[in-house]
């Protein structure tokens, strides 16, 4: 008789684990949507404006373009920003805000890799200027009126 019990009982809490299991979860936003969510929320004068496809478009006082990218070919999150030619440190406080939120890791790492990459620029180093700090992949380039930082982390880390 108990051995009976023993097994109903466990063959109840089997499909009750598989009825668990295979139930349809709520529906999730997408993880770009939460990271802009959360950089909009905690850093003072980004405003989300508007998701095209896997890119999260955002707004900000000392940038002139600012957005989050999600699932590229070659990273699994970018934060590209762009500003003038002669950018402000108020700007590079935005970018170290905004990377430390998207990339989870400590803002003085991102103020250092992000400051190095766009003072690197000039003459002796070209317009275009790539390096990689702290796990992080750090592009900046200018024109005769813009510079941009877009950084980014490789899909395997």
């Amino acid at each position: 008789m108990t051995s009976r019990r023993q097994f109903r009982r466990s063959v109840l809490v089997a499909a009750a684990l598989a009825l668990a299991a295979f139930s349809t979860s709520p529906a999730r936003a997408d993880r770009c949507d939460d990271v802009a969510k959360q950089l909009a929320s905690q850093v003072d004068g980004i405003k989300v404006n508007f998701k095209a496809a896997n890119i999260v478009y955002l707004a900000h006082p000392s940038a002139k373009e600012l957005s989050i990218g999600c699932r590229g070919k070659s990273y699994s999150l970018e934060l590209y920003a762009k500003t003038d030619r002669k950018f402000k440190p108020e700007f590079l406080d935005m970018v170290a805000r905004a990377g430390a939120l998207v990339f989870t890791i400590p803002k003085p790492d991102v103020v250092t890799g992000s400051t190095r990459c766009m003072k690197r620029m000039g003459i002796l180093r070209g317009d275009k200027v790539s390096m990689r700090f702290r796990r992080l992949n750090m592009e900046c380039t200018r024109t005769k009126t813009e510079a941009s930082i877009a950084v980014t982390r490789g899909k395997d880390e």
